[in-house]
């Protein structure tokens, strides 16, 4: 049975890692689910997002965040890390207005629909919780004095979007494309991924709003001007992607810390969503799964953006 009483996929066959965490909540963590063979968050770590001048951040988003892209024009310059060494510098990472100090999403009550198994159940649940992604973000964001725009979700996967063509079942679970501030999230491979496991629906969408946070602040065009290569295969570059993806799962346990009891979202099932971040295989571009869940952690317990810095933590905590 999972946190909300709905039987979950069959247990997985290896034998998952002690969940150091587990001891400090609330309640404990769903009966453990198998990830496929290959769980990716994202777009943003290994799929798209397109090359395109955003006009209303100045900024130029790049196809893939593997490839090449332009400084970001008028951003503030912070330092990033390489290696565990300071580099030269970059916009609008360590030093993003939405790190400061005393900035954290606010309370929301997110009243979710039914979670059921057709599209139209799926992509009700999905845009409720992204109304309350979105008002939860809105004191943060206003705070750092960043753009808001819409997301929306859509649970049909197009043959070609604003971010190019799509990804593969194998590539992705869901992707957020910032060319067009949608979550792509296809019925057929949720539901594959997480059956009707609230936690892992929630902790999936709550990821990829994330990188819409990140879009939002500049963080992924000054991210996309330190990649060096145009393929993953260069480490710098797997190393800034995996601060992105990492961040993404520290802001969206950022956001489960800020509604976590409050609506549909019990505080069993936030730590539940926060535990599905350990879930994942490791991988060289989204991290261990050791530091998957160890940055989600940081954003639940930390409970403020700062707590999210992967730009300037030491190589050895975003491996």
């Amino acid at each position: 049975m999972n946190d909300d009483g709905e039987p979950g996929p069959p247990g997985p066959a290896w034998a998952p890692e002690p969940n150091p965490w587990a001891p400090n909540w609330a309640a404990a963590p769903p009966v453990p689910i198998a990830p496929p063979h290959h769980r990716l968050w994202g777009a943003v770590g290994g799929v798209l997002i397109v090359v395109l001048t955003i006009s209303l951040i100045a900024a130029t988003i790049p196809r893939r965040v593997d490839g090449r892209a332009f400084a970001a024009q008028g951003a503030d310059t912070g330092r990033a890390y390489s290696g565990g060494t300071e580099v030269k510098p970059v916009p609008e990472l360590a030093r993003n207005p939405l790190l400061s100090d005393g900035i954290t999403p606010g309370p929301a009550t997110c009243a979710l629909p039914d979670l059921g198994r057709s599209a139209d159940q799926l992509e009700a649940y999905y845009g409720r919780l992204a109304d309350c992604l979105a008002e939860s973000w809105r004191p943060a964001l206003e705070k750092a004095n960043e753009p808001r725009l819409i997301v929306t979700v859509s649970v049909k996967l197009p043959e070609h979007s604003a971010c190019g063509a799509a990804p593969t079942e194998n590539e992705a679970v869901a992707y957020y494309c910032g060319g067009d501030t949608t979550i792509y999230a296809p019925t057929d491979w949720m539901l594959a991924d997480a059956g009707l496991n609230k936690a892992r629906h929630i902790a999936t969408i709550a990821h990829e709003y994330g990188h819409h946070v990140q879009r939002e602040s500049g963080i992924l065009s000054a991210a996309a001007d330190k990649m060096t290569s145009p393929d993953e295969d260069s480490a710098a570059d797997k190393e800034v992607v995996r601060r992105i993806e990492l961040q993404a799962n520290c802001f969206g346990a950022l956001f489960l810390a800020a509604v976590a009891g409050t609506g549909s979202i019990s505080r069993s099932l936030a730590n539940a969503a926060v535990a599905d971040y350990g879930r994942a295989n490791d991988s060289d571009t989204h991290g261990s799964r050791k530091h998957q869940l160890s940055w989600a952690k940081a954003g639940y317990d930390g409970k403020t953006t700062k707590a999210c810095d992967t730009w300037s933590a030491p190589v050895a905590e975003v491996s």
